[in-house]
């Protein structure tokens, strides 16, 4: 099921997903992607991006707070209102977070480590991740932990495959001790023969993550057990892509109609997978 106008490499609401959720999965991916479009696209100053994320902020509190559809003025808020009503357990958190993550990518160009990276992740991703699990009411902590895992992968995934288009506008998710381990700077980042080593330390250090992430499959049935195992799929595809272009990120992997037999034979040995794993034990 198609949501708008962006490319994206991972399945959104799509048919897979059971009919009583769709419209909430839809409600949260054009709630994400608003926010994301005003700390991203267009030529706004940094003030006015910041502007209307703090207005969304303020608003999608209030509308959690009990504030009545009626009375919320953007349309992307007022879309959520029916998951407030079905969901009454559902808190404002994961939906700040994910503000303040993209509030931060206005004005943080750059990450010192990786486990600061992380953290950005744990905001930008993991608490979609989490809204999806409380759809289908999973909240066993094992499976929160492998969920943030995937969802944190995925964000990651995105920076490797994006690496050129985020230096072009002046963002470098590499970690710096990455390049200060190697003895380079992100001055000409992504440069290919000279940064081939870097990234494959990106993807490697990913694909740990997101194999470890695959324990949720374990937690899941039906469709959606398939659904998330075709987003993990068409994440381990991408990686496989980068693999297969030796590691240059100036070239952009896209998934295309004919990698649908690979992403099956993958998304099948990670439920596999799933099978034989020992849940994740680390938060």
């Amino acid at each position: 099921m198609a949501v708008d106008q962006h490319y994206e490499n991972f399945p959104v609401a799509s048919v897979l997903l059971p009919r009583s959720i769709r419209p909430h999965v839809v409600a949260i991916y054009r709630f994400a992607r608003h926010a994301d479009d005003v700390a991203d696209e267009g030529n706004a100053a940094a003030e006015k991006r910041l502007e209307a994320l703090a207005s969304l902020d303020r608003e999608v509190r209030a509308m959690f707070a009990g504030t009545p559809a009626s009375e919320l003025s953007l349309p992307t808020v007022r879309a959520l209102h029916g998951l407030r009503i079905a969901y009454p357990q559902m808190t404002a958190e994961p939906f700040t977070d994910l503000l303040s993550a993209f509030a931060q990518d206005v004005v943080k160009k750059r990450y010192d480590d990786f486990p600061q990276l992380l953290d950005y992740c744990r905001r930008s991703a993991n608490p979609v991740g989490r809204l999806m699990l409380a759809l289908i009411q999973v909240g066993d902590p094992q499976a929160l932990r492998a969920s943030d895992q995937i969802c944190s992968a995925l964000q990651l995934i995105n920076f490797w495959q994006d690496a050129a288009v985020d230096a072009s506008r002046g963002r470098v998710y590499v970690p710096q001790e990455d390049f200060r381990a190697l003895g380079q700077t992100d001055a000409s980042f992504p440069q290919y023969p000279a940064h081939r080593a870097l990234v494959q330390r990106q993807c490697e250090r990913t694909l740990a993550m997101m194999t470890e992430g695959t324990t949720l499959l374990r937690f899941l049935s039906g469709r959606f057990r398939i659904e998330i195992a075709m987003t993990i799929a068409g994440g381990l595809r991408i990686l496989e892509k980068i693999a297969a272009n030796d590691y240059d990120v100036t070239r952009r992997p896209v998934l295309r109609w004919y990698d649908l037999p690979r992403l099956i034979i993958i998304a099948w040995t990670a439920w596999r997978r799933s099978r034989r794993q020992q849940p994740a034990s680390h938060s």
